[in-house]
């Protein structure tokens, strides 16, 4: 929203197939993209066809109920591939978004990414992306959304539970997802402010970064912490 650019039409790569990845893919499916990917520890599925919402219900349930491994999708859904032992990343795409385990992203990915006319990532997972991925995608201007601020929805979602259980209060789903919606509006404001470099470009590691630290330190002092 930013650069002024939505996900209609756009091709998004995700790795992983847990909860984040899945509920990942389907934000983007919601919001007009076409998902290409999944993985898990044995390799990634390539799905040229785009993995629509029916899709992501199979891989949910194959998951979480049968414990199932991802390259089965391929006997469930013709025309998908799966590649054994890699990542997804070579995979042409719009959006990258690595929701798997730390340091899946390595240099050479991004550098892959970017090559291949990746123009935004954001990570859904602790430190997916390592520091040479990082400095790369700074360096070329990438719009790199990192874990502290991209993933940070998790533990509001908790927040928000906390206070719903502490005040015995009840909210439905529409009501809970306009709160989370909320608080990453707010934390994409607060990256923005901290971030921008000028020239159109933001360094989101910079804004979440600042923004992080100054949202702390302003509650240490808050509570006469010198």
């Amino acid at each position: 929203a930013a650069k002024g650019q939505d996900l209609v039409g756009k091709t998004a790569v995700i790795s992983g197939s847990g909860n984040v990845a899945t509920h990942a893919a389907e934000k983007i499916v919601q919001l007009g993209g076409k998902v290409l990917t999944l993985s898990d520890s044995g390799g990634f599925i390539y799905d040229p066809d785009g993995i629509t919402q029916e899709k992501i219900d199979w891989v949910k349930a194959h998951k979480t109920h049968r414990r199932g491994r991802i390259e089965e999708y391929c006997d469930e859904f013709k025309g998908a591939s799966f590649t054994a032992g890699k990542t997804p990343w070579g995979v042409k795409c719009d959006v990258a978004l690595p929701c798997a385990t730390q340091n899946e992203l390595l240099g050479e990915d991004a550098k892959a990414l970017v090559a291949n006319g990746c123009i935004a990532v954001s990570e859904g997972a602790n430190m997916p992306t390592n520091l040479e991925g990082v400095h790369f995608f700074k360096d070329a201007k990438i719009m790199f959304a990192p874990g502290k601020a991209a993933n940070a929805g998790g533990v509001a979602v908790s927040g928000l539970e906390m206070s719903q259980n502490s005040g015995r209060r009840s909210w439905s789903e529409p009501e809970l997802q306009q709160m989370l919606k909320d608080i990453m509006d707010g934390i994409h404001k607060s990256c923005i402010t901290y971030g921008d470099q000028g020239g159109g470009y933001i360094d989101y590691v910079k804004g979440a970064n600042i923004g992080g630290f100054k949202k702390v330190a302003d509650a240490m002092l808050a509570f006469g912490v010198v």
